[in-house]
């Protein structure tokens, strides 16, 4: 790991996300799940993926200049691009002609927003460290991992190797750790030693949780705070605890919100927390721009902004095609 001292959670210059592109299938259902038979739900396929989503709610809260780096399946690259570019993302894509582009079924209850995923990760886990070249990092002032990068191989190698590049350059890294599900299967201990130099951490209360053994979300934050120099938790509804040096320094309250769809509500907090700090916020200021993104996208379907959602403004979603048809 370098020894570069690490760049204050701030600055200037471009957002990097790298992270995760994913096709959302968005199936919202009132009535109880019926086993065996059907259910009746509104359907709909959009753009999503935690870094994908986090991207884009940045350039909603004014960061002008963000950048995506993401692995997707051939069957789809080009309208995630088209979505991403609308939206203002400068998408950096590495077209896998052997897989298909990530896919989840978010099973959302329409009456509190709630949602389930399943998850095929496809091509998302497939990002080398050589589709990371070095150059990927001028003019970046901040770099964001998306944690699902960490959960497989080769994307762990990746993950590591640019968080190590932008260490070198003195270049500052937040991660999400993106799910409590894969983060137990992975393991606490691996997790932490795989995102070892980054600045600032952004889990949800469930995450921290798990990474601290501590269920309340302020002693989680604080504990988090003495290995990572700054820690935001987020807490739903609650809004958001910001922690340094072991001590929470500051909460930011949600505002009130009408929750439609929770699917990407902690993406557009870390979009525009990050935004902000870019923009030379404080975290607490920081924090509370995250919670006002996180307000907005919980009114709404689907993980991103409003400008940006191709399943609803832009060109329909292309027939899913299998690894066979998009090989050739």
């Amino acid at each position: 790991m370098s020894t570069t001292t690490p760049a204050p959670p701030g600055g200037t210059g471009a957002l990097l996300v790298v992270g995760d592109v994913v096709t959302d299938v968005v199936a919202r259902y009132r009535a109880p799940l019926a086993a065996a038979t059907d259910t009746a739900a509104e359907i709909r396929t959009l753009p999503g993926g935690a870094g994908a989503n986090a991207a884009c709610w940045a350039v909603r809260a004014g960061c002008a200049d963000v950048r995506l780096l993401a692995r997707v399946g051939a069957d789809r690259a080009d309208w995630h691009e088209e979505s991403l570019r609308r939206a203002g993302v400068r998408p950096l894509l590495v077209r896998d002609r052997h897989a298909p582009t990530a896919t989840v079924v978010a099973l959302v209850d329409r009456g509190d927003g709630e949602r389930t995923f399943l998850t095929d990760s496809g091509a998302a886990l497939r990002l080398t460290p050589a589709d990371c070249p070095a150059d990927a990092l001028e003019g970046v002032g901040r770099l964001h991992l998306s944690g699902y990068l960490l959960f497989a191989a080769p994307a762990d190698a990746a993950a590591g190797a640019v968080l190590a590049a932008a260490r070198e350059r003195g270049v500052a890294v937040s991660v999400d750790p993106a799910s409590t599900g894969f983060l137990a299967r992975l393991g606490r201990d691996r997790f932490l030693a795989a995102v070892d130099g980054a600045d600032l951490l952004l889990p949800n209360a469930a995450e921290a949780a798990l990474l601290t053994g501590l269920a309340d979300p302020g002693a989680a934050a604080a504990a988090l705070s003495r290995r990572f120099r700054l820690v935001a938790v987020t807490l739903g509804g609650s809004g958001a605890l910001v922690a340094e040096r072991g001590r929470v320094v500051a909460e930011a309250a949600a505002p009130p919100a009408r929750a439609v769809d929770t699917t990407g509500a902690g993406d557009a907090f870390t979009g525009a927390f990050l935004a902000a700090l870019l923009a030379g916020a404080d975290p607490a200021a920081a924090a509370e721009a995250g919670c006002r993104a996180g307000a907005e996208a919980v009114t709404r379907v689907g993980g991103r902004p409003a400008a940006s959602t191709g399943g609803q403004a832009g060109p329909d979603p292309p027939a899913a095609r299998g690894p066979g048809a998009a090989a050739g």
